[in-house]
């Protein structure tokens, strides 16, 4: 298992994310907040995050089923993570926000959030 870190722009929020075979489960996603923000997400499950620092620097968003919760820095502005409302159990994190990190080294696929007709990805 290697423990890569992660930080807001303004680094007031700091999380780790433990990944066991690398970064998993590339996307971008076309719904209605993630198109708008533009991410490159991974995915973990809930037990392989942890905000090490700022929590109380984090906003969050919710809207419509309020399943999904979308965390924000609340100084920086950025999206540092968010915990899914189709898979619960799991976080998707922003690769870029991830130390030493080359996005064009990815191939990254598109999930289709926008299909679930009004609600969240």
């Amino acid at each position: 298992m290697q423990t890569v870190k992660g930080t807001c722009h303004c680094q007031a929020v700091e999380f780790e994310v433990d990944l066991i075979d690398g970064h998993q489960n590339i996307r971008r996603c076309n719904c209605s907040i993630c198109s708008k923000k533009g991410a490159i997400m991974a995915g973990v499950t809930l037990d392989r995050l942890r905000v090490t620092r700022g929590e109380d620097k984090l906003s969050l968003y919710q809207w419509n089923t309020k399943i999904a919760k979308h965390y924000f820095c609340s100084v920086c502005g950025i999206y540092t993570h968010h915990q899914r409302r189709s898979v619960p159990t799991e976080y998707g994190y922003n690769l870029a926000c991830i130390e030493g990190i080359d996005l064009a080294s990815f191939e990254v696929g598109v999930s289709n959030g926008s299909a679930q007709s009004l609600v969240e990805a």
